[in-house]
């Protein structure tokens, strides 16, 4: 029996999981070599391993905004969509999705080693081409691999295709392998293209692959690095903050600015709908909003004011001022990424409390707190069967915000520092006669506090906070709080709070378990603690 289960993933890792790429030019095409012969069927194999993880527009368990539902961010609705039982501490060692996201990194991770031991088979009429490809595939590789040690730890590290004897590899530590990884990165990235391509833009490039080397330097604790990186990557001049915030999140400008650097372009999934629309807007009349991930009132509280200063800290409301009102004197990315109560939705008031709104909080496809994303939410796409927005996976803002944390955390804040995060500030629209990082003296901690937020509100529903509050180890306390929505002040004066879930986090849950059925193909894997 075990025989066959281990047959069965090598089979998987490298000829019938090719299965999504295929659309053969030759349908009577039955072994590997048959349907990988060309330049084609590379530039294939390198867009569907984009694709099968890290640019499905319509797989909700894989899409980096829905992955806000992870952490004190939002709340996402759905289990089967895994990122509910994440954040509200439910992940076991038999929750599925401890198997689905395992199996599915890698199975690609087989994939590409795959692909990579056979470069040489297709034939190309320049073989610049095809050590591009090769270089893409390795970086691609590297990005699983970072994954997989940020949330498993410990794991069998291969870069091989795997025989029958060799199926159940031995454990790595995961700081050998981050050396490995990181040490591959570099010489990867001077083999990728200088400049990012007129077509398949989305896949990497040099300075778009040192972005994500920069992001996974940071999460590990490796500043030096990540401060260079980001140093480098500001030096080559090939990216620069989109004046508006907020239109980059919609279709005034996420083709056309020179913000995105790791892009998740319509030419990424060949051009099927995007469904951001669908995924995050409220339902309105005979449109397809579902609300499936929504903002959290701890999310809309962490916008400091328009000085910059903490809502709890500011002498000219109260704190609850501010929660009643959070348009007042507010950062003003908290409009550009966050609606809710008393605010316009296609030119209709939204009043969650009216039970014959459609807005109404406990409708199964409004917002139980209250509040929606703004962010890749265009009205242009109400009652379209899908839209055609382009994403960012890492913008020029992480580079400025990763150079800043870096000094922050090497306790060398420069005036480059300062600077990075006063251009993301007065991008924003903060005012600047109060908010310039200069003006005050700050003890480390207050830097650390200080950029820790700024990521947070900056980056809200794009996917990075989950990382971020592991990597913080603030998990265990961000996490440990209900799930809590829209405040407001009844008649009487007294207030009350929409509540949506209890949460729970254990410290072991930083890293997440290994299902049990992992271990009956892969003896050799060691159980995280705490499972």
């Amino acid at each position: 029996m075990k025989k066959k289960i281990l047959t069965l993933i090598i089979a998987l890792a490298t000829l019938s999981s090719c299965e999504k790429f295929l659309d053969k030019r030759d349908p009577t095409a039955t072994s590997f070599d048959e349907f990988f012969n060309t330049e084609e069927d590379l530039r294939r194999v390198v867009y569907s391993s984009y694709l099968d993880v890290f640019m499905e527009p319509g797989d909700r368990r894989l899409l980096f905004y829905m992955s806000d539902g992870r952490s004190d961010n939002s709340y996402a609705r759905i289990e089967t969509d895994h990122h509910m039982v994440i954040a509200n501490g439910n992940m076991t060692s038999n929750a599925r999705l401890a198997e689905y996201y395992w199996t599915l990194y890698n199975k690609h991770v087989g994939r590409i080693n795959t692909y990579i031991a056979n470069i040489d088979i297709p034939y190309v009429e320049n073989e610049s081409i095809r050590q591009k490809y090769k270089a893409i595939l390795e970086a691609l590789r590297i990005w699983h691999y970072f994954r997989i040690t940020e949330v498993w730890g410990d794991v069998p590290f291969v870069l091989v295709p795997v025989t029958l004897e060799e199926a159940t590899p031995p454990v790595t530590p995961k700081a050998e392998i981050l050396d490995k990884l990181f040490e591959m990165s570099n010489d990867v990235a001077n083999r990728l293209p200088e400049n990012e391509g007129t077509t398949n833009a989305y896949m990497f490039n040099k300075y778009s692959f040192k972005t994500l080397i920069m992001r996974y330097a940071l999460y590990n604790g490796r500043y030096d690095l990540a401060a260079t990186l980001a140093k480098e990557i500001m030096d080559s001049g090939k990216y620069q903050l989109h004046p508006q915030y907020a239109s980059l999140f919609n279709y005034q400008a996420d083709k056309t600015n020179k913000e995105f650097i790791i892009k998740f372009d319509m030419e990424s999934h060949n051009n099927s709908a995007t469904n951001s629309f669908e995924h995050l807007a409220p339902q309105y009349k005979t449109g397809n909003g579902q609300s499936y991930v929504v903002p959290l009132k701890s999310l809309v509280d962490s916008y400091w004011t328009l000085q910059g200063r903490p809502i709890d800290k500011c002498p000219l409301y109260s704190k609850q001022e501010y929660e009643l009102n959070p348009k007042l004197n507010r950062d003003p990315r908290y409009a550009a990424s966050i609606f809710g109560q008393g605010d316009l939705f296609n030119k209709e008031k939204i009043d969650i409390y009216d039970s014959k709104s459609l807005f109404y909080y406990q409708n199964l496809r409004s917002s139980r707190s209250g509040y929606w994303f703004k962010k890749f939410v265009d009205e242009a796409d109400a009652f379209r069967t899908g839209g055609n927005m382009y994403f960012p996976l890492a913008r020029y803002a992480e580079v400025l915000l990763t150079y800043a944390e870096a000094k922050i955390m090497l306790n060398n804040v420069d005036e480059l520092a300062k600077s990075c995060i006063n251009q993301i500030r007065q991008r924003a629209g903060l005012d600047m006669s109060v908010a310039d990082v200069n003006l005050t003296v700050k003890s480390q901690q207050e830097w650390i506090d200080l950029i820790r937020n700024e990521r947070r509100v900056e980056f809200a529903g794009e996917g990075l906070r989950y990382s971020d509050i592991l990597r913080w180890k603030t998990a265990e306390v961000v996490l440990n709080q209900p799930a809590l929505g829209h405040m407001r002040q009844r008649t009487d004066g007294t207030t009350d709070v929409l509540k949506i879930e209890d949460r729970k986090f254990l410290t072991h849950q930083y890293l997440w378990p290994f299902h049990e059925s992992s271990f009956q193909v892969e003896p050799n894997l060691i159980q995280n603690p705490g499972y």
